[in-house]
């Protein structure tokens, strides 16, 4: 087939060709905007799931699903060494703008700019990384006391009150939300709470890894009423075969059954997965219908190229000890995995690796399912150490 028309988009947070499976998930988001914009409350959402499930590909949707009809939004992805303060404020500040041309919103959307103003200042000493153009000069005792909580509450409120004024909504789009610190998942909690009791049509649509979820209960104990979080999980046998064919079909190309079942086997239905499969299956078939020998073939490409980006680039983050400790879990199969199993394989004690499980944790690579387990965060990983890291030792 003609690479140059390959339909298949293998890459961090590229759209695939065909959403499938995900209806459900944008509906629930809609309803959540559209009860803020009449003014009945509604629950932010965190959407949780593993690498290669297409979080990043859904938040992306939604947010142009939300701006389709008028709502207000920005968007951030956090890294791992910049504080919330910092990427936050210049965001805000462009959404505060976009609200103040509007002419029944432009006051109090310019007090938002003042406010936001005195954030920036007051917050400086903590977090130096802060850096935002001002707009306006900042408004005495508004968004200033250099205490996180206190003063993004003020903001958020102030930012939802120009929302209102605006006849609109302003939503938050925040991925990777797992890299965000405890004490500042914390304040954001809590500002959005105070919203929520005044009802004001501004939330967060956040994404980001399983341990979400016991991030936010620890940051703030009523966060389990404040969000919803819909797992985005690995496609259905019929969802995944829509994915992998509707885009070939409509480049006149077709699967055989076999051929196709074989892709969804293979990549167990994930989303990244089923991209990368059906990118090698078609640059190297030569004419339709594609055949389970052609997608045979495909998979030591695509293992291959899995291995060198994918895989490899979370692997190449890790120290000499938590490559072991990966590689022990590997050996133990996909897991989950106790603990103390992992420990043991190590002929070590549980204590003695918690440093080393902690980090892997921080760098998104695995996650705590349940207390004192571990499971890897990115799908198929073990069976990639089993081929990388065990062969070479």
């Amino acid at each position: 087939m003609n690479p140059v028309t390959n339909p298949y988009t293998p890459g961090a947070g590229a759209p695939p060709p065909e959403l499938a499976g995900r209806d459900d998930l944008r509906e629930k988001v809609r309803i959540c905007i559209e009860r803020l914009r009449i003014g009945n409350p509604a629950k932010s959402l965190i959407l949780v799931g593993l690498r290669g499930v297409g979080k990043t590909v859904l938040l992306d949707r939604i947010r142009f699903d939300a701006e389709s009809t008028g709502v207000r939004s920005l968007r951030i992805e956090v890294p791992e060494n910049k504080s919330l303060p910092a990427i936050l404020a210049p965001e805000l500040r462009k959404a505060l703008l976009s609200l103040s041309t509007v002419e029944s919103a432009k006051t109090v959307a310019q007090r938002g700019l003042k406010a936001l103003a005195g954030f920036a200042k007051g917050l400086k000493v903590k977090f130096a990384d802060i850096e935002v153009g001002f707009d306006f000069e900042p408004e005495q005792g508004l968004a200033d006391n250099g205490e996180l909580e206190s003063d993004l509450t003020t903001l958020l409120v102030q930012a939802g009150e120009a929302a209102k004024a605006a006849g609109t909504v302003l939503v938050m789009f925040i991925d990777e939300l797992q890299y965000v610190k405890q004490d500042q998942f914390a304040a954001l909690i809590s500002a959005l709470h105070r919203c929520a009791h005044l009802k004001l049509p501004i939330t967060m649509v956040g994404a980001g890894l399983p341990q979400l979820l016991a991030l936010a209960g620890e940051a703030k104990s009523y966060s389990e009423r404040l969000f919803d979080y819909p797992q985005v999980d690995k496609l259905g046998t019929q969802a995944a075969l829509d994915a992998l064919r509707k885009p070939a079909e409509e480049l006149k190309v077709q699967y055989d059954l076999a051929a196709a079942l074989e892709i969804v086997q293979k990549t167990q239905g994930y989303p990244y997965f089923l991209q990368e499969w059906g990118k090698h299956t078609w640059d190297i078939a030569q004419s339709s219908p594609i055949t389970l020998d052609i997608v045979n073939t495909a998979t030591a490409l695509t293992i291959a190229a899995l291995d060198e980006s994918f895989f490899k680039v979370r692997l190449d983050r890790t120290t000499p000890s938590e490559r072991r400790y990966l590689r022990a879990m590997a050996e133990l199969g996909a897991g989950p995995h106790r603990s103390g199993d992992i420990a043991a394989a190590l002929g070590k004690t549980v204590s003695s690796q918690a440093p080393v499980r902690s980090g892997l944790i921080r760098k998104g690579i695995v996650w705590s399912p349940t207390h004192g387990d571990t499971a890897f965060t990115v799908p198929l990983f073990h069976e990639y150490l089993l081929r990388s890291v065990m062969a070479n030792t």
